[in-house]
């Protein structure tokens, strides 16, 4: 395997405070409670983080303070994508330079690449450093879908494009890419509620944002899973899919800083053009999340 982040790679939120800049006090706690509750990596900087709406230098001290709290106990990825190729390269280059482990890196989104063009922009950025990359394709939010043949000629092509991020609820696509890409390139499921569809094709993991939540038990599901016990792996499956769709009933991240301002984790504080839940929404959240993980009251 040319690289193994683990199993669970959480997408990590970016706290903020109530003039919205970054509330570090509450990142260091949500530091802790993520390794405590089983994720193996922390991302950085993804959209979970809300980066389009964070400017590179805060990008830059998020993630060093992350790496410095982190100390080694997980590794710490690094999103450094973009629509524009000159600057994921150089945002992947950075990243390097601030000592990621890894980096995800989105298909570029709004000007919707040809496959060729999508070969063309991963390769300058698999040129230009020697991390660990993992591609991203979220068809959803950049209005193309990269093809199985164009991720498996990557993965074959570039020894440091090592896995994939896949968003797409086509599930004969991990068929296809499992079929035709290197024994060890690695699929991730970027759905929380596909973790375990996935896994039955060949998926190693999850890059999750339920793991907010109820990390323990979604690290249960996949051990369960790998360990050949695969009903007792679909019964935790069935009872955090609830929480799983409840945490995207609004753009992500929104739900799921309510729900960890509602366990007193962080401030719920969102950067516009995202706006915070309405208190109706917030109860029928709060009526799923309150029963799970280590928040159960």
């Amino acid at each position: 395997m040319r690289y193994n982040a683990g199993e669970i790679i959480t997408a990590m939120i970016t706290p903020f405070n109530e003039d919205l800049s970054i509330d570090y006090n509450s990142l260091e706690r949500l530091i802790e409670h993520l390794i405590k509750t089983g994720s193996d990596a922390l991302l950085v900087a993804g959209t979970t983080g809300e980066t389009p709406t964070l400017s590179h230098e805060e990008e830059a001290q998020l993630f060093a303070f992350v790496k410095d709290k982190v100390n080694g106990r997980v590794k710490v990825i690094m999103g450094a994508g973009s629509n524009s190729t000159q600057t994921a390269v150089e945002s992947s280059q950075k990243a390097q330079s601030l000592g990621a482990d890894a980096i995800l890196s989105v298909v570029p989104y709004y000007n919707k690449p040809s496959q060729s063009g999508m070969y063309e922009h991963f390769k300058a950025i698999a040129q230009s450093v020697d991390l660990p990359i993992i591609l991203y394709n979220i068809p959803g939010r950049t209005g193309v879908n990269m093809q199985p043949k164009t991720v498996a000629k990557l993965a074959q092509d570039f020894n440091n494009i090592v896995a994939l991020k896949q968003s797409n609820s086509d599930l004969d696509l991990i068929s296809d890419i499992k079929k035709i890409s290197p024994a060890d390139f690695i699929i991730y499921s970027g759905d929380d509620s596909l973790t375990l569809p996935m896994m039955a094709l060949g998926a190693h993991g999850v890059i999750s944002v339920a793991s907010h939540i109820a990390g323990s038990e979604i690290k249960r599901m996949i051990q369960l899973f790998k360990s050949g016990k695969i009903d007792e792996a679909l019964k935790i499956h069935l009872n955090l899919y609830p929480l799983f769709r409840k945490i995207f009933m609004a753009p992500n991240p929104v739900p799921v800083k309510a729900a960890l301002s509602h366990f007193g984790l962080i401030g719920e504080y969102v950067r516009k053009p995202l706006v915070v839940l309405t208190d109706e929404e917030k109860a029928e959240l709060f009526a799923i999340t309150d029963n799970y993980g280590c928040f159960v009251k």
